[in-house]
């Protein structure tokens, strides 16, 4: 349930309501907007006298909401959110530009790969230390090692960072990290969900391999329902009949989402495709549809990557596409 107050209530007033509102044992999720003020009624609403609430002075209208995710429900909240890493935002209208390697190889291959897609216009820098793999006996990542190596490129180029975290376990080892990445496989990882909403990092959700997006959204709210706001959604593909593709790149999504919830949505090209030339296409087919960001793979020698080589690009391709993505910004911004 949602309850719409009127422009000019104090804060005086908003409190009071809010108080009388937990007495019933809600919780409240307030919402400031430059036009107007929403309470987000979260809990056994049925006790709620929504004839009481709406006739009250300060509010101006009560609605129930029906779609089982809350506090990601654009109801709760109108307003984008805007996710604040650092000096980069991501969100009502701010763009991020997230690329690295696939997986951490070397100290110099992540510093010289980091410069470089700064360099380009990059503004996050993305590594894999844990690397989960279809095959046990292919490349794992570098695990801690990996992530003192992406330490040292932020060192080197000053860019926030963001890497995966592939169980609760290694949670200390992300003390450090900006921005820690839920993959695919662990989207509906509850427990690591749950234990990711008791901190105050931003939390990167891609969507599960076969999961709706309404599935997508109430596992984001397990992350926000323990009082971590800070989520970025990411569609990265699903699996189809389609075996061209690594995935198939579900664009709409894009727009699904962003009527559905507040959060920003990044699109990664490189896991949807598995083809570095089918990335900057959809690269740009996906800042047109509206995301919030792109996530791209990038090596300084793909050919010779521990991982994904096939779907990742060269500094210089990541360059020349990041000029078009500009233009792609600026023809539809």
């Amino acid at each position: 349930m949602i309850a719409i107050l009127k422009n000019g209530t104090t804060d005086e007033q908003t409190a009071h309501l809010v108080s009388w509102l937990k007495q019933m044992n809600l919780d409240v999720h307030i919402s400031k907007g430059a036009e107007m003020t929403v309470l987000g009624l979260i809990g056994d609403t049925s006790r709620v006298d929504m004839e009481l609430l709406s006739s009250l002075e300060i509010v101006s209208s009560v609605k129930r909401v029906s779609e089982p995710f809350k506090q990601a429900n654009r109801k709760f909240h109108p307003n984008d959110s805007i996710i604040q890493i650092g000096n980069v935002k991501i969100g009502g209208g701010y763009f991020a530009m997230i690329a690295g390697p696939c997986s951490v190889e070397s100290e110099e291959q992540i510093i010289e790969v980091a410069q470089a897609v700064k360099e380009s216009g990059a503004n996050i820098l993305r590594g894999g230390a844990f690397k989960p793999r279809t095959s046990p006996y292919a490349f794992q990542g570098m695990k801690e090692a990996g992530i003192r190596l992406l330490l040292k490129a932020k060192e080197a180029t000053g860019l926030p960072i963001v890497t995966e975290i592939m169980n609760i376990s290694a949670l200390d080892l992300f003390t450090d990290v900006d921005i820690i990445q839920v993959g695919a496989r662990n989207m509906q990882n509850f427990d690591l969900l749950k234990e990711l909403g008791k901190t105050d990092k931003p939390i990167l959700l891609k969507r599960g391999l076969a999961n709706t997006l309404q599935e997508l959204l109430m596992s984001v709210e397990y992350i926000m329902s323990e009082g971590n706001e800070n989520v970025i959604l990411c569609e990265r593909g699903i699996r189809t009949f389609e075996t061209y593709t690594r995935n198939t790149l579900d664009l709409s999504a894009v727009s699904v989402l962003h009527e559905l919830s507040h959060l920003p949505v990044v699109v990664d090209p490189s896991h949807a495709t598995g083809k570095s030339r089918l990335v900057p296409p959809m690269a740009m087919a996906a800042t047109a549809a509206g995301a919030d960001g792109i996530m791209v793979e990038v090596h300084n020698n793909p050919s010779c990557a521990l991982c994904d080589g096939a779907q990742s690009l060269t500094p210089a391709q990541f360059d020349d596409l990041s000029h078009r993505i500009r233009k792609v910004r600026e023809a539809i911004v």
